[in-house]
């Protein structure tokens, strides 16, 4: 095979590969595909109410804040609520100096109505004031509620074990930080807050309508039951929609940012279409359940508002009784009327706000299922600093055993010793276990029999953050953030200056490249890394490696980017890097491990064979055909 087909072959690999992966984690490979891609449209939120006690103790450090909205909004709403039976004194007033102006026994007395309409203006001036508090000291508590949830979810995600990533949609997890948060902030600052002020307004206007006239009072009070009856039964059905419109919204986001990060995977295999099908099919199901939510919330309003219309009508007959019987002044049914508005009204916005109130618990209970998620345990370190940078870096693996899933092993005996200093290569085909291995080295996962020792030590009983401190790595998968050159390289060391950046980047051969970048080590990278080629992203990683210094180091297909020439340039390097360290290099391409110090072949998850390179040769075994097989002509 020629260099040129080896190259062309090795890239179609890599697709396949990445093809594969994104398949696994739930990608765009067609319909069905991924972890929320079967989703049924009326999935059901598991516990609604709970969901809500959770955000409500979550709430409770900004429990002072709160009480102080409360207590505005108590002060806002009886403002109101007295306006009406004030403002009817000025009716009766008026009423009383018209019928004594017929009468020929007095006259209008505009000065007292005027001092009444004043001390009423006054009124809802001060209520207005108190309602601009109550909003503002509510909108801060909703707003900090939400800094303090996206905080506690970045920070989860660090607690989180690697497995859930690779179990969950990043598209989905991203939904729950930026969507469902939002949905949360939208929700408390509008919903709680018309729901406080709906619940004292009824309270305070049932009690004004009995200060006015218990019968018609009860009158009023026979549309309650009917309308809760109305509420509660919407909301039983509504409530499945709501919950999953939020889910549907984070699979949306989930296939959304896998075609993007994949685009050019999408375009090789030509699976644009089927993309848009795997997107058409989602975007139906989130169709079907945010139309069925709004449309059932939505008939509240009106049914409501005929059950209240009712309510009026009982009002207005029983009001002109009692008034031909002298019982009931004709400011006091005026006032009456306005407070069967005012009774109503809230009740309606109760309706409303229950859609709010059903969206907000939909996504507090997926926020909070996130935020319960089990985490890796809590861990002290077994070995102090100074301990810890003397440990010797020789590594065991003493009969390891491990499966993802534990009935079905994907790493069944494996048993080696590394010592201090050597190049450990792991070779093998596709699925042997070669990256399994390398996520039990760094702790990713635990194994489930046997053990791994550094320097005589079970890695279980050190810090997972002491173990990978131990570890540089160099990934075929290269990963940038969006920023400078300079500061994606600091990354492997935040304390050094400018001088050590440089010299890493020398050492990988990275420099030339980057003094050709506009504005050199101050370029910007993009958030995806797309506006450098692959072959540099992976030279910043090893620069980044470089610059790390640790004493035991991972490399994993490092230099698969990378042209023939630049490949020779950094395993020079690499050779460089790796003397006096304890290093484990997985590879496809043997010819880059010819000199490594041992070399482990795996096949399904057991060392069929270890040697040197040339011991390997002559052996004529498992990894002498794979040689053959990737150089033969």
């Amino acid at each position: 095979m020629s260099r040129h087909d080896e190259d062309q072959q090795r890239a179609l690999d890599q697709m396949r590969e990445e093809r594969d992966r994104r398949r696994r984690r739930g990608g765009f490979g067609g319909p069905g595909h991924g972890p929320m891609g079967g989703m049924a449209p009326a999935e059901k939120a598991r516990d609604p109410r709970g969901a809500v006690r959770k955000l409500v103790r979550f709430m409770g450090r900004h429990k002072a804040p709160f009480v102080v909205a409360v207590a505005f909004a108590v002060i806002s709403t009886a403002f109101s609520i007295v306006g009406p039976k004030v403002l009817s004194t000025a009716t009766t007033e008026l009423f009383r100096g018209i019928v004594a102006r017929v009468q020929g026994t007095g006259s209008v007395d505009f000065g007292a109505i005027g001092r009444i309409l004043l001390v009423t203006l006054g009124l809802y001036l001060l209520s207005a004031a108190a309602s601009f508090v109550q909003g503002w000291v509510l909108s801060y508590v909703s707003q900090r509620t939400c800094y303090e949830l996206r905080r506690d979810i970045a920070a989860k995600i660090d607690r989180l074990p690697v497995g859930y990533f690779e179990r969950t949609s990043v598209g989905d997890t991203l939904s729950r930080v930026t969507n469902d948060v939002d949905t949360l902030g939208q929700s408390l600052n509008q919903g709680v807050a018309q729901l406080i002020t709906s619940v004292i307004t009824i309270v305070g206007v049932i009690a004004m309508m009995l200060s006015i006239s218990v019968p018609m009072t009860l009158v009023v009070l026979l549309v309650v039951p009917v309308s809760l009856a109305l509420v509660a039964a919407i909301v039983r059905r509504s409530q499945t929609y709501f919950y999953a419109q939020q889910a549907n919204l984070g699979a949306i986001d989930g296939q959304v940012e896998e075609t993007f990060s994949g685009h050019d995977v999408v375009r090789a295999f030509n699976r644009e279409q089927a993309c848009v099908e795997t997107f058409d099919e989602t975007n139906d199901k989130l169709y079907e359940s945010a139309w069925k939510s709004q449309f059932l919330s939505g008939l509240m309003r009106p049914l409501i508002n005929f059950v209240g219309n009712l309510g009026y009508v009982g009002v207005a007959v029983l009001g002109g009784v009692l008034a031909t019987r002298g019982a009931i002044t004709v400011g006091d049914i005026q006032a009456f009327v306005q407070y069967v508005n005012n009774f109503t009204q809230p009740i309606m916005q109760l309706a409303q706000v229950s859609n709010v109130l059903q969206q907000m618990a939909a996504a507090a209970e997926r926020v909070f299922e996130f935020l319960e998620a089990p985490e890796e345990p809590v861990e002290h370190p077994a070995v102090d600093a100074e301990e810890l940078a003397k440990l010797p870096t020789e590594v065991t693996f003493d009969h390891v055993r491990f499966g993802y899933d534990p009935a079905k092993p994907v790493i069944r005996d494996f048993t080696a010793r590394v010592r201090p200093g050597q190049t450990v290569a792991l070779v093998g085909p596709t699925g042997a276990g070669k990256t399994t291995m390398v996520k039990l080295l760094m702790r990713f996962y635990d194994v489930q029999g046997g053990a791994i020792r550094i320097g005589g030590r079970d890695v279980r009983d050190m810090a997972r953050g002491d173990v990978r401190g131990l570890f540089g790595m160099v990934l075929q998968d290269t990963w940038l953030f969006n920023g400078t050159v300079r500061e994606n390289i600091r990354y492997g060391d935040p304390t050094a200056t400018d001088e050590e950046v440089e010299a890493a980047a020398r050492r990988a051969f990275a420099h030339h490249f980057i003094e050709t970048l506009p504005g050199g080590y101050d370029c910007v990278i993009n958030e995806d890394g797309s506006n450098i080629s692959a072959g540099q992203r992976q030279l910043l990683t090893i620069a980044r490696a470089f610059l790390a210094n640790r004493r035991m180091l991972i490399l994993d297909e490092a230099t698969s980017s990378v042209d023939t020439r630049t490949e020779e340039r950094i395993q020079r390097a690499m050779d460089d890097l790796m003397r006096g360290r304890t290093s484990f290099v997985i590879a496809h391409r043997l010819s880059t491990i010819r000199d490594a110090d041992l070399i482990l072949v795996m096949r399904d998850g057991d060392i069929v064979e270890q040697g040197t390179h040339e011991e390997l040769l002559a052996a004529g075994g498992f990894y002498a055909d794979l040689y053959e097989a990737q150089f033969a002509e």
